[in-house]
């Protein structure tokens, strides 16, 4: 591990050592070490041209941990990932995923991740994945997630995904599809400067009696940058869903949010909200009386927004 290694996995996952518990770290399309528990199976995938691995989570695992993070340090390397949880009934389990690129070059470098999740019955997963770009290179810097997660009755998700800065596109798409009593919960936070494009597709299905799912995305698009958001959720059954979309407009930027709701059975109870705006100048003078400057006093506000 060099020290862009290191930067990169503090930024996406935290890390500042190899982390405790089962992990699998993937460099520049390769496998670059990985660990196993008692009750965690990391394994790669056998099938022919696709790469990627297998996770298996035993039923009954409480308070274990996953890191799973992939980091590009190569320019013009393109990467994709297919990646399958199985997690057992009845398990509390944290998994940290994410992925950082260093392109010091002209070329692009990219990662496409597939996650497929399969939550057995009453467990609990919470899911953080961090995007994150740098480097001082003219190439871009793509990163392509799919999240497909499918619940059975009593299970629990709680998906936390942000990109942090650097990422000059992305198109994000994530599918949640809830049993009876299955609850999901998305929270996306997003940023974008420069000229960078972000383009996020989600789509909760509510397949099961009482089943809930909300979705929270904060953005802030800076510069000449765009965001387009395509939140969706659909009640199949008598149950609950909310979508809030909330963003911050800075310099030129644009940003397009089309939230949908379809109820399909007469007691679906579904709620979106969505407020797209500037910061309110009354909040940036409130800070200054304190001895902020006009930008701290910006700087503080977005950090407080994204958190």
């Amino acid at each position: 591990m060099n020290s862009v290694d290191m930067n990169l996995l503090r930024a996406i996952a935290d890390l500042e050592t190899v982390p405790q518990g089962a992990y699998n770290l993937r460099k520049n399309g390769a496998l670059d070490g990985r660990h196993n528990t008692a009750n965690i199976e990391i394994v790669t995938k056998a099938e022919p041209g696709k790469p990627g691995i297998d996770i298996r989570i035993k039923p009954g695992t409480k308070n274990e941990s996953v890191h799973i993070p992939v980091i590009i340090t190569e320019t013009g390397m393109k990467d994709m990932v297919y990646n399958d949880f199985f997690i057992g009934e009845d398990c509390d389990v944290t998994i940290v995923a994410g992925c950082g690129i260093h392109n010091s070059g002209c070329e692009t470098s990219q990662h496409d991740g597939i996650h497929t999740f399969y939550v057995g019955k009453n467990a609990r997963v919470r899911y953080v994945e961090k995007h994150y770009g740098e480097g001082e290179g003219t190439g871009a810097r793509i990163l392509n997630p799919q999240t497909v997660v499918y619940l059975e009755e009593g299970a629990y998700i709680n998906l936390e995904t942000t990109q942090i800065k650097g990422v000059d596109s992305t198109k994000r798409y994530t599918k949640v599809v809830a049993g009876k009593d299955a609850e999901v919960v998305v929270t996306e936070k997003l940023l974008t400067h420069g000229k960078q494009y972000a383009e996020s597709e989600m789509d909760v299905i509510l397949d099961g009696e009482g089943a809930t799912g909300r979705i929270v995305s904060r953005s802030v698009a800076q510069d000449q940058s765009e965001q387009i958001f395509y939140p969706r959720v659909v009640g199949n059954a008598s149950c609950f869903g909310h979508v809030q979309c909330d963003s911050i407009l800075m310099g030129t930027a644009k940003i397009k949010s089309i939230p949908a709701i379809d109820a399909q059975h007469p007691d679906a109870q579904l709620i979106h909200e969505a407020a797209i705006g500037r910061i309110a100048g009354d909040q940036i003078l409130k800070l200054m009386t304190l001895g902020l400057t006009e930008k701290e006093a910006e700087e503080k506000i977005l950090n407080g927004f994204l958190q």
